[in-house]
């Protein structure tokens, strides 16, 4: 299946007194570019995350959006650091000697000093954050997947459309060819005569300026080597896979034969063609451009 690199994909799913929710969006780019953004909480799991995204992705620049959301009250408990107290306590006591006061540190004092009290969550199970998270990540990347063949799709559909509009052009060059040699012939054949009148014409002589004309318009190998390019493409798109980057190969190949073929073009219905061609061409490189 053919997939274009724009896509969009989202899930979101309840469990566990939290609601997890995960956007995926790419546009199109060369190689795999993947921009996490999520809480905290989950960056110990971006090894994770982008080992499942290569399982649904090839090429593109990719964000993903993870938000959490904790439902119910969390779980929080006080915590006594008393071993930090009773260092306050004695440090307090040194200070109060050596400074010559008799005031003993009193229990309200050290309650107020820095982190002998302390709120903190209730460890939370990573095991069971991870299959959360990863069941809505899978979620979001089959929709993104979805969405992506979709569009990779009707652009596949759209560029076999262009390829039989360029093997037309093709074969219109084809066709015309050998015509314009003959034309070419009869032409010097009767202009030889007109000079020459009376006078036997040498036929190997038009033979000869016939044959020279000939090489330098034949578009034979141009021809045969962008059919055989419009038949690969054809097939790339027919089977399918991450053939962006293969096509966009091919449509340089193509582009080359249409070039040699407009070089050499003496005649206005294969310059036309040839003009036809290179036009289809742009158009198709432009459209696997999108392709995964």
């Amino acid at each position: 299946m053919i997939r274009s690199m724009t896509g969009f994909g989202r899930c979101e799913r309840e469990a566990h007194g939290r609601r997890i929710s995960v956007e995926i969006k790419a546009v199109n780019h060369r190689y795999l570019d993947l921009s996490i953004k999520s809480p905290r909480r989950f960056n110990m799991f971006e090894s994770q995350i982008r080992s499942v995204l290569k399982e649904y992705m090839e090429r593109g620049k990719t964000d993903l959006y993870i938000s959490c959301e904790e439902l119910g009250d969390k779980q929080i408990s006080l915590h006594c650091n008393k071993s930090l107290a009773a260092e306050y306590y004695r440090y307090i006591r040194e200070i109060s000697q050596e400074l010559g006061m008799e005031d003993e540190p009193r229990l309200n004092t050290l309650v107020r000093m820095p982190e002998v009290f302390s709120m903190e969550e209730e460890d939370t199970d990573e095991d069971e954050i991870w299959q959360d998270l990863e069941v809505v990540l899978r979620g979001a990347a089959e929709a993104f997947v979805e969405s992506r063949s979709r569009e990779g799709e009707a652009l596949a559909a759209d560029l076999i459309k262009k390829l039989d509009e360029m093997a037309a052009a093709q074969k219109t060059i084809e066709e015309r060819s050998p015509v314009l040699i003959e034309e070419y012939r009869q032409r010097i054949t009767a202009k030889v005569k007109e000079l020459l009148q009376d006078t036997t014409v040498d036929e190997a002589r038009i033979v000869t300026e016939t044959t020279i004309y000939a090489d330098k318009i034949c578009v034979d190998e141009e021809m045969v080597r962008l059919k055989s390019h419009i038949a690969a493409m054809k097939k790339e798109l027919q089977q399918g896979g991450a053939v962006g980057r293969k096509l966009d190969f091919i449509a340089q190949e193509m582009n080359r034969e249409a070039n040699t073929t407009l070089s050499k073009a003496n005649d206005l219905t294969i310059a036309d063609a040839a003009i036809e061609l290179k036009t289809g061409i742009e158009k198709i490189r432009e459209q696997v451009q999108n392709l995964e």
